[in-house]
């Protein structure tokens, strides 16, 4: 019997080669960009927290796994890390720096291994309620076990230690987020080329339809185990990139509050797009490291925004790209931008008066006792004077109006747009 085979060229895909290497050159060239103040140290914070987002969404966007429990992983891959590099320091064993991700992603994925047996034993709301039990455990275990969590004050460490590796000390910020890029674009690539893997699709194909999964012959437990594993592996590294850039890990690694954290960035991103966490990791850096500084009131914005979210845009930032982009590949973008700018320069008023109204109710009711003034965009108010309080009413009445208004006209060419492109897809299937 001759067996043939036939060979078949497969074309590079362009398109993706060009999108990768755009992402390499906007890792490499943002600290050219961005060099003013605390930049590097954002940017820092955020490219870990983007391999944080997207290990998650593994879980929740590609596999439907609402998981309260994600920083467990990432956690304990950044105490593992900590202490590898306290031993290498020391002498105790060879660990360069720029490996400690690697220690931190084993931690992960043996946890993974550990608590996921467990925990993807069930799905849906067991799943969730199982994963908030052990963040809760875990957390716990960090304050009863001192000699390896540290306590209360966590363990830290020194990340210049030994010989330059490569000529690289570590020392210079700069070198830390080359390093976090570094790993951010491996760990993308792999989170990615995951999506494409059998398991990959599989997984996606319990989280639309279990049953269905099931009864074509595949486990869907065992789909949901490697899936976490893999997941706890990558939260693994952001945890041990997280370690070297502040050289301190304490128990909030390792708490529900910074599980919740994660899962509200992704969930602002966009989990239903590979890129939307990635979104939700900017923002998320934004909204609790940048506008902390600027005012006290930044946890109700964050809320405000996670609800206006949900209501108006359950699919993320990432959605609304993705949408605009497919009128504008129609191009019938040009129909729906009069009224998209006008429904956007009113919102913008409507949040100028939202903002002003809650700064100066905050400052009243909580900051009055260092007097009543406070500065708002430049100008002093008096917050218990009633003028500014009457401004603040007629711009948000007139915000309020405006936004009504426009949002009908903008609804009404956004639907008849989307119609056309519906109907022009069911008649040429493109």
């Amino acid at each position: 019997m001759t067996i043939t085979h036939t060979m078949k060229y497969s074309p590079l895909n362009i398109g993706r080669l060009i999108v990768w290497s755009l992402f390499a050159i906007v890792l490499i060239v943002a600290p050219i960009v961005f060099n003013k103040g605390a930049s590097l140290s954002l940017l820092s914070q955020m490219g870990t927290l983007m391999i944080f987002a997207l290990s998650y969404n593994m879980l929740l966007g590609q596999g439907g796994m609402l998981s309260f429990g994600h920083a467990v992983y990432s956690g304990l891959g950044a105490y593992f890390a900590i202490h590898a590099m306290n031993m290498a320091s020391g002498g105790k064993i060879w660990m360069p720096v720029a490996l400690i991700p690697l220690v931190g992603g084993l931690a992960g994925m043996f946890f993974g291994a550990l608590f996921g047996y467990v925990t993807t034993k069930k799905s849906g709301t067991t799943f969730s309620m199982i994963t908030l039990g052990i963040v809760e455990l875990v957390f716990a275990c960090s304050l009863m076990f001192p000699a390896f969590f540290g306590g209360e004050g966590g363990i830290s460490t020194n990340r210049v230690y030994g010989e330059p590796f490569f000529g690289l000390t570590y020392g210079p910020q700069i070198q830390v987020y080359y390093l976090i890029a570094f790993w951010l674009f491996i760990s993308t690539v792999g989170m990615f080329a995951f999506t494409q893997t059998p398991l990959g699709r599989i997984i996606n194909a319990v989280r639309d339809n279990p049953e269905r999964v099931e009864f074509i012959g595949y486990d869907t437990q065992w789909a949901r185990y490697l899936t976490l594993i893999l997941s706890g592996f990558f939260a693994g590294i952001s945890g041990g990139l997280s370690a070297i850039n502040f050289e301190i890990v304490t128990a909030e690694n390792v708490s529900a509050i910074r599980s919740g954290g994660v899962l509200l960035f992704a969930f602002i991103g966009g989990v239903g797009f590979f890129f939307g966490p990635m979104i939700g990791a900017v923002l998320g850096v934004f909204l609790t490291v940048m506008l902390s500084d600027f005012t006290n009131a930044w946890q109700l914005y964050l809320g405000v925004f996670f609800i206006l979210i949900v209501m108006y845009a359950p699919g993320g930032i990432a959605s609304l790209i993705m949408l605009n982009l497919r009128v504008a590949k129609y191009g019938k973008f040009k129909r729906v931008w009069p009224s998209l700018v006008a429904v956007s320069a009113a919102g913008l008023l409507l949040l100028f008066g939202a903002i002003i109204a809650t700064e100066m109710m905050y400052h009243l009711t909580l900051e009055s006792v260092n007097g009543t003034e406070k500065k708002l965009f430049g100008v002093t108010v008096d917050t218990a004077a009633v003028t500014p309080w009457l401004f603040t009413v007629a711009l948000l009445a007139i915000g309020i109006f405006a936004f009504i208004k426009t949002k009908k006209v903008f609804q009404h060419a956004w639907g008849e747009v989307n119609t056309e492109i519906e109907e022009q897809i069911r008649r040429t299937g493109a």
